[in-house]
């Protein structure tokens, strides 16, 4: 049976997951879960996750929430290249490593630079001060700093010479400031080269399609939020603009 991904591709995980899968000739099914209209708060998409959260899957009966653990399943289900997940015990340290740090680093700070330049007006239909994306931008660039310093280093990729889960969860996070046209990669040449070095390990045609939407996100202005989900979030969002 072809497992099922519910996904939207605005999401940094759900690009991971489609890039991974797509690049490893995963079979499966795009269940396209689209967040701003607030699909993900549906009684269907309930019985997949019930934590109303994207990326699920479901493989027959079976459903699995988080990104990290869907990567997984899927990197054992479908026996995908060792590169991915290494079996050495230190090389998949490593991706722990990383998975482990990035959440509270890269996670964190990269997508505040979408909120404040493009869905907080949306939301709210304020704009954000220009200080407050600069302090995202300082507090991003103590990430970018320590992610090379620590986990690049000089080596093509974070593990060693071949990419890794722990290069493609990175890269789908850092492509979120680009799409709210923040060059993150200036000045960081290492970077710049290991940014080309993960597109040609996936391919570059797979890469711009699954980031085509973010990369366009000045167009999400033009959407139609659902009402109920604008409800809920305007109150939060605007705590942010203090």
């Amino acid at each position: 049976m072809v497992v099922e991904l519910f996904l939207d591709l605005l999401s940094q995980p759900c690009r991971a997951l489609f890039i991974f899968a797509k690049k490893n000739n995963i079979p499966f099914v795009f269940k396209h879960v689209e967040l701003l209209k607030g699909h993900h708060h549906s009684e269907e998409f309930g019985k997949v996750n019930v934590l109303k959260k994207v990326p699920a899957l479901k493989d027959g009966a079976f459903t699995l929430a988080e990104s990290t653990a869907i990567l997984l399943y899927l990197s054992r289900k479908y026996n995908t290249p060792d590169h991915w997940y290494p079996s050495d015990i230190q090389k998949r340290a490593r991706v722990d490593e990383y998975l482990s740090w990035h959440h509270t680093n890269i996670r964190t700070n990269a997508p505040k630079t979408l909120w404040i330049k493009v869905l907080i007006p949306l939301f709210t239909g304020q704009k954000l001060p220009p200080e407050k994306l600069q302090e995202v931008m300082d507090e991003l660039a103590i990430s970018l700093k320590q992610f090379e310093e620590k986990f690049l280093q000089d080596k093509p990729f974070i593990v060693g010479s071949e990419i890794s889960l722990a290069d493609l969860v990175a890269i789908v996070e850092l492509m979120q400031p680009v799409g709210a046209d923040c060059n993150i990669f200036e000045g960081w040449p290492k970077l710049v080269a290991w940014r080309s070095q993960v597109e040609e390990a996936v391919r570059k045609e797979l890469f711009q399609g699954a980031h085509e939407r973010i990369l366009n996100a000045q167009d999400l202005r033009k959407v139609q939020i659902d009402p109920q989900m604008k409800k809920e979030m305007k109150p939060l969002l605007l705590k942010m603009l203090k």
